[in-house]
């Protein structure tokens, strides 16, 4: 689906489940590759900014990619920040790619809102035993050293992928749901860190 253009040709994003959504996904076809570096994902990120013609919004979050490059540099250059949430799983190796993004944040003057643990725990769906694929509190652990907030913790469960092929949010398929909490929980812990009612 690509997005219309509005009168003044600028982008109009997609609207699913209440939420406005852009991204380059949008743009492209679904088979090219997107490999760009400088001037093209500086071009391509002051699209998304400043030729979408976003409504009014509580709050815009941009999904980055991991990593410290040209897309983070970007957009720390083209907007004014309120923050940055950092997502890690809890293994080591992710949690250094991680790290490196708190430095960069830190040092661009982005504050750090907190980290996100992803894919914390597994509950298998036959006993009921919980199972830290991933290593145990990695990224609670990582917080505490560096002296910041863990937002939340998002279980390893298939569900949330079945719910996102399907092309419905877990909070929608199955809002009672423990996947569905801790969605709950994050986006509470991430609307009080900055200000939301």
């Amino acid at each position: 689906m690509e997005p219309d253009l509005d009168p003044n040709n600028r982008l109009l994003p997609l609207t699913a489940y209440g939420i406005k959504a852009m991204s380059m996904g949008f743009l492209i076809p679904q088979d090219s590759p997107v490999a760009w570096r400088g001037l093209m994902v500086q071009k391509a990120m002051n699209q998304l900014l400043f030729e979408v013609s976003w409504p009014k919004l509580d709050l815009l979050i941009l999904d980055l990619p991991p990593g410290t490059g040209d897309v983070q540099l970007t957009i720390t250059q083209s907007i004014e920040l309120a923050g940055a949430v950092i997502v890690s799983t809890p293994q080591d190796l992710a949690l250094r790619d991680a790290v490196r993004g708190v430095d960069l944040f830190k040092k661009v003057g982005v504050p750090i809102l907190g980290m996100v643990q992803n894919m914390s725990t597994f509950t298998c769906t036959n006993c009921g035993h919980h199972h830290d694929i991933f290593g145990l509190d990695g990224v609670r652990k990582k917080c505490d050293q560096l002296g910041i907030n863990l937002l939340g913790d998002i279980p390893l469960h298939a569900r949330i992928c079945h719910d996102a092929d399907a092309g419905k949010p877990t909070v929608v398929a199955d809002p009672d749901g423990s996947q569905a909490q801790a969605f709950h929980e994050l986006m509470k812990a991430v609307g009080k860190t900055v200000g939301l009612p």
